[in-house]
């Protein structure tokens, strides 16, 4: 088995862990989501981007990608049919920078 390919990953969630309202966590069931599968549901889902583009920002197949993007979205399903908690921790990614664009003088 060939090993696993780094998933290229360029943006944070500004929150980790989602929760219903008013339900103690105790009480509660915890489905983690990986931070290339949060990535996946904000390039497609989020920003619309096609799975080949979003595919090639991530570093990974097209075919890699879909199966990224369906993990993910059963996820956050199972978290909200359910009434889990959602947490988006770990994986197997590189987190990477992107380069911003210069920008010109300022124009009025």
């Amino acid at each position: 088995m060939r090993p696993r390919k780094c998933r290229l990953v360029r943006s944070s969630p500004t929150a980790r862990f989602f929760k219903p309202r008013g339900v103690p966590l105790c009480d509660l069931q915890v489905v983690k989501l990986k931070d290339e599968e949060w990535e996946a549901i904000l390039l497609s889902d989020y920003k619309g981007l096609g799975q080949e583009d979003a595919a090639q920002l991530m570093g990974i197949s097209r075919p890699t990608f879909s199966r990224t993007l369906s993990c993910a979205r059963e996820a956050v399903a199972k978290a909200l049919v359910e009434g889990g908690a959602l947490e988006i921790t770990g994986g197997n990614f590189k987190h990477i920078k992107e380069k911003r664009k210069p920008t010109k003088g300022k124009t009025k």
